[in-house]
């Protein structure tokens, strides 16, 4: 006779953190949320992990699918296909692992971003027979995900001066928050690297430091308004779930909520992107245009011809 299946339990880093943030009202007191933010930042980290949500190893395919977000038709057809390795079988019953999840995640990402079965497959076998193809295709971000786009990066303060190359533009860094200075240290933390990274390609063409930070400081206001109405759509739909006063939900409701948000954030930025780089190019086509219709109607008028 079959045992019956027990309900899996979620992952033990997800499990472990809200335990501890479960005890964190005994621990805290106000003003001092040095605790909670830390929990917060634990809890995404591992949700964007392959196999943070669910720990199980073994997942029937509607498991799969739900982890997956995809549907049993769908995974059923790339095993057809060859994309997904044969289940193991017990009796009746075919077992999914954690193997199995990690590259249907990787199969439905590249679908979304427009290739086609064929092309995954070609490009999969190619990954397993240890082809770079991570700095590419962004195969690590497809699997697991990326909380943070951008991490924090610790260099010596001499290294960091010798980087932006401008004391002054340094200072107006280190007060916008772009550069943290680590009192008592000869480090210093730069937040934004890739901003600074980007602000370094650019000042090749001409552009000064203080007008790139001129940019910078006018923009950010405004990606923080467009950030809280975003943010706003997802907030509604947690605060159902987790209200002030009382018990946090089970641990599996507050990993598909953590789940959820992060998916969210995926989607929200890619929108945003697509959004902007429309907007940016269409200006720039339009500012271009405008130069050169300037140009020719100049060079028409007469006696300007040389």
């Amino acid at each position: 006779m079959a045992q019956t299946r027990q309900p899996r339990q979620p992952a033990g880093a997800i499990s472990t953190i809200l335990n501890g943030l479960r005890r964190a009202p005994k621990q805290i007191r106000r003003g001092s949320r040095d605790v909670i933010e830390t929990a917060v930042s634990q809890l995404f980290d591992a949700a964007v992990q392959p196999h943070a949500v669910t720990a199980s190893g073994e997942y029937r395919i509607e498991e799969l699918a739900r982890l997956a977000d995809t549907t049993t038709r769908n995974i059923r057809v790339y095993r057809d296909r060859g994309l997904l390795h044969p289940p193991l079988r017990v009796g009746r019953i075919a077992l999914f692992n954690d193997t199995h999840l990690t590259r249907l995640r990787l199969i439905t990402s590249m679908l979304d971003r427009g290739y086609n079965i064929a092309h995954v497959h070609e490009m999969l076998n190619a990954w397993e027979q240890g082809k770079d193809l991570g700095d590419v295709l962004g195969l690590e971000d497809a699997i697991a995900g990326n909380w943070a786009t951008e991490k924090s990066e610790r260099v010596p303060l001499a290294e960091a001066k010798r980087l932006i190359d401008d004391d002054a533009a340094f200072e107006r860094l280190a007060g916008n928050g772009v550069i943290k200075l680590d009192a008592g240290s000869d480090d210093v933390i730069i937040m934004r690297p890739r901003l600074i990274e980007a602000f370094n390609e650019i000042r090749q063409y001409g552009v000064g430091i203080d007008t790139l930070i001129d940019i910078h400081e006018r923009v950010v206001p405004h990606l923080d308004e467009i950030s809280a109405i975003l943010v706003r759509a997802g907030v509604d739909q947690v605060s159902e779930k987790i209200k002030p006063g009382e018990s946090l939900p089970a641990d599996t409701e507050v990993a598909e909520l953590i789940t959820m948000l992060v998916r969210f954030r995926t989607q929200a930025v890619a929108a945003v992107s697509a959004t902007l780089a429309y907007s940016i190019e269409s200006t720039i086509e339009s500012v271009v245009s405008q130069m050169l219709t300037e140009y020719v109607e100049k060079a028409a008028e007469p006696g300007e011809q040389t």
